[in-house]
């Protein structure tokens, strides 16, 4: 496994343990979660020098064709920089700034540190669509870390808002790079050249890169999110996820930089936004507010900068802005931390009660408004430089730095001026794990401003240094540093004016939008979903008569030969007039439990069917899972009437709508077949099985071949289980067994009674514990040879649970507890996790995903014995299995025994 690979796995484990270390230390916690992105930062620097020279591009096969290809250029390296020092130094202020016991340190510190290796994978993909996923996996931990207090109404909102926004940005997004990766050939983003962008694909991507950094008309969600905790906003809003839209627009700058769409959506957006944020930012009077739309007119300076082209200045002013806004996030923290208020009304004097404190944010303000000899200044200096061939861009930008200047003093003087006529306001003293890492990023913004030539030459070339030598970019900082003292000198009448000028309310638009949206969805569900499953029924069927005719008619039958063969064996048209009689049967039955049996009768019969054509593993899957079904539907007509509700529909429309489904279907299935032009890939199937060292080509299309669509479809079948019985349940679910399905204390023997008085049957009971070890035992054996005869985890699993069933059959929910001692919760969720780590143990030995490893060892007496991960996929599925027949028995059945025990309602 790679470096990096290793180091997102890493991520990934601190993050799963985070609420087990949480409630053992403590915030103390967040100081052990900071060694992964910690561990990520030692890697950045030991990959930096080699950063500036050749570049290079590292991959791993994946799945689904897709690799794990990773960059490491100056750019990827700028941004792991950010991301990963940044992380470490937000996880240690954190171990201050929250209270200690908080309930959600835990998931505060597992979705920090999730965020950070998510941004770590973005920043570094050299592939579209890993992009993408990593893009999409910062979408969802930004939104759990934006809705960090899930009992305050604006924090739901607001992480609502950048949810809602983003995953918007996101799949505009997905479609333009899909729109790129084919139309280059490639979805390697090193691969792209100029041209492999077109039109509507690069404004498909730059809508989701604007959604992420913020930018006009997405602006609305960055300011919201401020009811995230302060060192949340210092690292996502100001170093790391807002900067994934920069950072996208900087990666594919040069694919499209002969696409006159990218500069034309990309350039005037990010002036106006540079415009409108810095001019709100004048009229805040929450410091975290007031650096939020800064934050907002910055972004738009970073990709006015990177869509016309001055990717050095960008790449500077982009470190610049990472060190000085998250210091002055971090100063906010403080701030708010010792004298409990973050407006500027209320404070007066801070600076004079806090000197230390004031003396790193003067630095980091300064850096912000662009005065040297700081790390903004160089950022500021050079995109000056290089936007003096285009005026209006230029004239833009200065306007914007004026108005940064000018809310950079308001913020300084906001948090630490004595303020006429205002008490000066008292503090708590500032503990030293918060003071130093914001420090830290303070120092740096002046430290690393002479080295500015070197960054310059590491970056690629070009001139970068303290001060260019040229008058004209000095003389405009100049000019807008004038015109930024005016305005703060202003503050009042501008403070007014910008209330006056203030139309729309982009908060109340999008909230207007979401109730018009939310009040359509109503309308239109209730319009079509009318609570009728028949209705469901029967606008299915007819759509698919619809379609399947549709397709006759226009698509033809032209040139198809349609062999017709009756049977090759005698025993199919004897099992096919039996399916059929039951299914007759089914439409006379005039009870429910009748009307489940014959049902039943129609899957056996297709059981028989596959076994008469050969195919034992789906015969033997369809009889047990036949038999489970056939005992769900038991369990819950136990709540129904004993007859069925009449159909609104006459008998002979609804058996002309079956019998015309049947024959598109059929009819559908025999002309694809007779119209195949390829190979089937079924006589393919024999190499790959044996390449795979599985003798059962089921067995090897299952967890080998099609491996990944197997723990899909678990997780998916996990999923419905837990929907349909927490349906069911009306109390809060609990990992436990609950007390009313414990065995009674006074059992002493196998043969106690677990049933009311005249429910037991003495010889089931006797039956049920004389074949339950047995019948695992053979669900075992089911499992292991699976890989070589008919079996598997699927078919032993539901063997497992039907053992299950009997014991809960014969004995009731007593017994249920006591033949299965463990919460099915845990059951499935061992599942999964054995499958998806088996999944991933091939990338462990530098081999794809769900490429499962082989050996063959002989074992004394034994003899011969084939191991693989395989095996250990199919457990996971075995685990699975047996869990989602607990939990459905401890839903359909030991739930509803006790409501009807209790009396309650059905």
């Amino acid at each position: 496994m790679e470096p990096l690979e290793s180091l997102l796995v890493l991520h990934a484990v601190a993050a799963a343990c985070a609420p087990w270390l949480a409630r053992r230390m403590g915030r103390r916690s967040l100081a052990v979660l900071a060694l992964a992105p910690g561990a990520a930062f030692g890697y950045t620097l030991w990959l930096a020098p080699a950063a500036g020279g050749p570049q290079e591009s590292r991959s791993t096969s994946w799945a689904l064709g897709m690799e794990l290809a990773f960059r490491f250029d100056p750019l990827a390296v700028l941004m792991m920089a950010l991301v990963t020092g940044i992380g470490v130094l937000v996880l240690v202020y954190s171990v201050r700034y929250l209270a200690e016991g908080d309930d959600g340190l835990g998931r505060y510190g597992g979705a920090v540190v999730a965020f950070a290796g998510s941004m770590l994978g973005l920043v570094t993909a050299d592939n579209l669509l890993l992009l993408y996923v990593f893009w999409e996996l910062t979408t969802v931990f930004s939104y759990l870390l934006i809705g960090y207090d899930p009992e305050s109404l604006m924090s739901r909102q607001a992480a609502m808002k950048a949810l809602a926004i983003t995953t918007f940005g996101g799949l505009a997004m997905l479609a333009g790079l899909v729109l790129t990766g084919q139309a280059a050939g490639t979805y390697r983003i090193s691969a792209l050249a100029p041209g492999d962008l077109g039109a509507v694909a690069a404004v498909l991507i730059l809508t989701g890169a604007l959604a992420k950094s913020a930018l006009f008309p997405f602006s609305t969600w960055l300011p919201a999110a401020m009811a995230a905790p302060t060192p949340v906003s210092a690292y996502l809003h100001a170093a790391a996820m807002v900067k994934a839209g920069v950072y996208l627009v900087a990666r594919l700058g040069p694919a499209a930089g002969d696409v006159p769409a990218w500069r034309a959506v990309a350039v005037p957006l990010g002036v106006l936004t540079m415009l409108l944020g810095g001019w709100r930012a004048l009229r805040e009077t929450d410091l975290k507010r007031l650096l939020a739309y800064g934050t907002v007119s910055q972004l738009g300076f970073l990709v006015v900068l990177f869509g016309s082209g001055a990717a050095l200045a960008g790449a500077a002013m982009l470190a610049a802005h990472g060190l000085f806004k998250a210091a002055l996030f971090l100063v906010v923290g403080i701030v708010d931390h010792a004298a409990g208020t973050r407006e500027t009304g209320e404070l007066s004097g801070v600076g004079r009660a806090m000197p230390w404190v004031c003396a790193v944010a003067l630095p980091a303000g300064a850096s912000m408004a662009g005065l040297p000899p700081l790390a903004g200044f160089v950022g500021k200096e050079t995109a000056l430089e290089a936007l003096l061939h285009e005026p209006l861009v230029l004239a833009g930008v200065v306007a914007g730095s004026a108005l940064t200047a000018a809310y950079t003093l308001r913020f300084l003087w906001g948090a630490f001026a004595a303020k006429p006529g205002v008490d000066e306001r008292p503090v708590q003293p500032v503990p030293a794990a918060m003071f130093a890492p914001t420090a830290l990023l303070a120092v740096l913004g002046v430290a690393l401003a002479p080295l500015a030539p070197r960054f310059g030459s590491w970056y690629g070339g070009g001139h970068l240094a303290l001060w260019s030598g040229h008058l004209p970019p000095l003389l405009l900082s100049a000019a807008a540093l004038a015109v930024g003292v005016t305005l703060f000198l202003a503050r009042e009448p501008v403070a007014r004016a910008g209330v006056a000028l203030h139309v729309l309310d982009s908060s109340r638009i999008f909230w207007a939008v979401i109730r018009r949206l939310d009040r359509v969805a109503i309308q239109l569900t209730g319009l079509i979903q009318r609570g009728s499953v028949p209705d469901y029924l029967i606008l299915t069927f007819l759509a698919t008569v619809g379609v399947g005719l549709f397709s006759l008619l226009y698509g033809g039958t032209t040139g198809v030969d349609v062999p017709v063969t009756g049977w090759q064996r005698p025993e199919q048209p004897v099992v096919a007039v039996l399916t059929i009689a039951a299914a007759v049967l089914a439409l006379f039955a005039r009870a429910y439990i009748f009307l489940a049996v014959v049902v039943g009768f129609t899957g056996y019969g297709t059981a028989l069917l596959f076994l008469a054509h050969g195919s034992p593993d789906l015969a033997l899957t369809q009889f047990l899972a036949e038999t489970v079904s056939l005992v769900v539907f038991a369990l819950v007509l136990r709540r129904l009437p004993v007859e069925p509700v009449r159909g609104r529909l006459a008998m002979p429309f609804r058996a002309a709508i079956g019998l015309a489904v049947s024959v598109v279907v059929t009819g559908a299935a025999v002309l694809a077949m007779a119209a195949r032009s390829t190979q089937p890939v079924g006589a393919l199937m024999e190499a790959a099985a044996e390449q795979a060292g599985i003798r059962n080509i089921v067995s090897a299309l299952i967890v080998d071949i099609r491996a990944w669509d197997t723990m899909g479809e678990s997780t998916v079948l996990v999923v419905l289980t837990l929907g349909l019985t927490s349906m069911v349940f009306l109390r809060r679910r609990s990992y436990h067994i609950e007390p009313g399905e414990r065995p009674p204390a006074e059992r002493t023997h196998w043969l106690a009674a677990t049933l009311p008085p005249g429910q037991r049957v003495i010889a089931f009971e006797v039956a049920a514990r004389l074949t339950f070890h047995t019948v695992l035992v053979l669900s075992v054996f089911l499992l292991f040879v699976g890989h070589s005869g008919v079996g598997g985890g699927f078919a032993g699993g539901i063997v497992a649970g039907l053992a299950i069933m009997v014991r809960y059959l014969a004995g009731g929910r007593n017994e249920l507890a006591t033949a299965v001692p463990v919460h099915a919760g845990v059951l499935m969720g061992v599942g999964l996790t054995l499958s998806a780590g088996t999944a991933l143990a091939g990338l462990l030995f530098g081999r794809a995903a769900l490429d499962m490893l082989a050996m063959d060892v002989t074992v004394p007496v034994i003899g011969h014995v084939h191991l693989s991960t395989g095996l250990l996929f199919d457990l996971g599925v075995y685990v699975s299995v047996v869990g989602m027949v607990q939990d459905i028995l401890r839903g359909l059945g030991a739930e509803l025994d006790r409501q009807i025990d209790a009396g309650e309602g059905s």
